[in-house]
């Protein structure tokens, strides 16, 4: 016999659907803690540097749930707009006729987050899925990222672009990005940390924090920038603007006069912060990719190496690198000094600096550069007593060149 199902009371439904959300608060609250994050610093130090972020990662890895608290952290506002799902006139503006069209034109409104954004004076604006954006959508989008205009609307200076994008190969009906407007962002590659994600479901993530810019080294970090990209570039011409040839390529970070221009506020704002060697290292290749961006890198590195010619004035003062390739740099550029302006005095300076770099480092970082000075003596240049102590060394080496060639090694 079919007994009827008791009703339940609009009271017991509301009282369990309360309970139910008193649990999802419970799982929803969660503590921060200051931790280093070499991935999250170089995020805030772009964009305390107002330049347009994209990051890079697979879906689900945590992008999103990062700008997210980074939104929180900095007190910002967070709008979020999905570039896949908006038309191009969602970005350049919606055409709307006024009273005399003919006589004032016709004036492109902009969308309610935009004015949003502008009433609020101040805010994140996250543009996620961009690689799911089609060509067109991302031709309009190129004016919103570099000139923060929409249609007829200029976002207030308080307003900073990140994006998020999944890789093609991830992402649903994936495009490459267009290489204007890839050109146009500080590419961050967003990876997991294990321990992170344990202790983030455990209730605890990484606070999110704007590294402490130090006024007094404001001056020194604009120049300190400054030389150093145009060092490099004045030496190294053909990288100012390099197009990629592959398509991948293209929708990544390449060097051009634009991204230069990023390269020397990112590099001036990782200096007045003292950030580590290898936040700056994701924030330069971030922005003109990976070769030039470890070419800039290494050119920083010997920016604050002893002058060859400081160093043949006074060898027995000389102060050497303790790093291997900056003393390998050193030892070679003291030599190269000595080939363009040999003199006896100096041929005899330099083997002293060799000397004490193999009595205060690893000897076979002398060998090249014993063996190229050795060469550049002339009939009437007296051997010095150096050449002695350095005899063994690369005596030694040699022996075990011939080793490893009889080897087969």
């Amino acid at each position: 016999m079919h007994m009827p199902s008791t009703p339940v009371s609009n009271r017991s439904r509301t009282v369990e659907l309360d309970s139910a959300a008193a649990l999802s608060a419970m799982l929803d609250t969660i503590a921060t803690e200051p931790r280093p994050d070499d991935q999250l610093e170089a995020l805030t130090l772009a964009v305390a540097a107002d330049l347009p972020v994209l990051l890079w990662g697979e879906p689900g890895i945590g992008k999103t749930a990062a700008l997210a608290q980074l939104a929180e952290a900095l007190d910002l506002p967070l709008t979020t707009v999905i570039a896949s799902v908006h038309e191009p006139s969602d970005f350049s503006g919606l055409p709307v006729l006024g009273d005399d069209f003919a006589a004032q034109g016709v004036p492109m409104a902009p969308p309610d987050w935009a004015v949003r954004l502008v009433r609020a004076g101040r805010g994140l604006l996250f543009l996620d899925e961009l690689s799911t954006a089609p060509p067109a959508v991302q031709a309009a989008l190129l004016r919103l990222v570099l000139e923060r205009r929409i249609g007829a609307l200029q976002l207030p200076p308080g307003v900073r672009i990140v994006a998020a994008a999944n890789p093609p190969s991830s992402a649903a009906d994936g495009w490459e990005l267009s290489p204007p407007l890839a050109n146009r962002f500080v590419h961050l590659h967003w990876t997991h940390d294990h321990e992170v994600v344990v202790r983030g479901l455990g209730g605890t993530w990484p606070r999110a924090t704007l590294p402490r810019l130090a006024p007094e080294r404001f001056s020194d970090a604009v120049v300190f920038a400054r030389r150093a990209v145009c060092e490099l570039l004045t030496a190294r011409p053909a990288l100012v603007h390099q197009l990629p040839g592959s398509q991948a390529r293209r929708g990544g970070a390449w060097p051009s006069p634009r991204s230069w221009d990023m390269t020397v506020r990112l590099v001036a704002f990782a200096t007045a912060a003292s950030s580590s060697p290898d936040v700056l290292s994701l924030l330069v290749r971030g922005s003109v990719g990976d070769g030039p961006g470890f070419e800039l890198l290494a050119a920083i590195d010997r920016m604050d190496l002893p002058d060859p010619e400081t160093l043949l004035a006074d060898p027995a003062s000389a102060d050497l690198p303790e790093r291997g390739d900056l003393r390998q740099a050193v030892l070679d550029a003291v030599v190269a000094a000595v080939r363009r302006q040999p003199d006896e005095g100096r041929w005899n300076a330099a083997w002293t600096i060799l000397v004490a770099a193999a009595q205060t480092g690893p000897p076979d970082l002398v060998v090249v550069p014993a063996t190229t000075l050795a060469t550049l003596r002339r009939d009437d240049w007296e051997a010095p007593a150096a050449i002695e102590q350095l005899a063994g060394v690369v005596s030694v080496s040699v022996a075990a060149d011939r080793a490893a060639v009889q080897a087969g090694l």
